[in-house]
């Protein structure tokens, strides 16, 4: 029998472009700030996912926010900690926590969660993100776990 994975667990695992300069970032953040009344999930991923969605006024007070806190805590002169499905038309957000970086990229199996998630999907907790699958597995697990 197969199993259902949750279209938010889909899209988690989906296809992102990073917002890799400040200059992409701020022309990104307009872009949401225009659509802040879609509907939109903000989701602190180490928080109880929350039920509804925000107004279009706290989208648009937490993208200040997020905004200011990304700039002083990741000095850096790239940006490269936001991703997005669609840079022009997005439905599901990454925003990565300067402060808890470690391994973004996701060497091993599994890489470390965003410390948000903007979501027009209703989110679901990050601890119970299903495994991938044997077939995405790195090409050495494959090998030397004998599948």
């Amino acid at each position: 029998m197969n199993k259902v994975i949750d279209p938010f667990y889909i899209a988690y695992r989906g296809a992102f472009g990073s917002l890799l300069k400040w200059p992409d970032l701020d022309a990104f953040w307009q872009v949401l700030s225009a659509q802040a009344d879609k509907g939109w999930y903000i989701y602190v991923t180490a928080e109880t996912p929350p039920t509804k969605p925000a107004s279009a006024e706290q989208v648009r007070a937490f993208i200040e926010e997020i905004d200011s806190y990304l700039h002083r805590e990741h000095d850096e002169d790239y940006c490269g900690i936001v991703y997005a499905d669609s840079k022009t038309e997005p439905a599901y957000i990454k925003i990565y926590d300067p402060g808890n970086l470690g391994v973004v990229c996701g060497i091993g199996r599994e890489p470390i969660f965003p410390g948000w998630v903007i979501s027009l999907l209703p989110p679901r907790s990050l601890a119970q993100l299903p495994p991938l699958a044997d077939k995405v597995k790195p090409w050495w697990r494959r090998i030397l776990s004998g599948g």
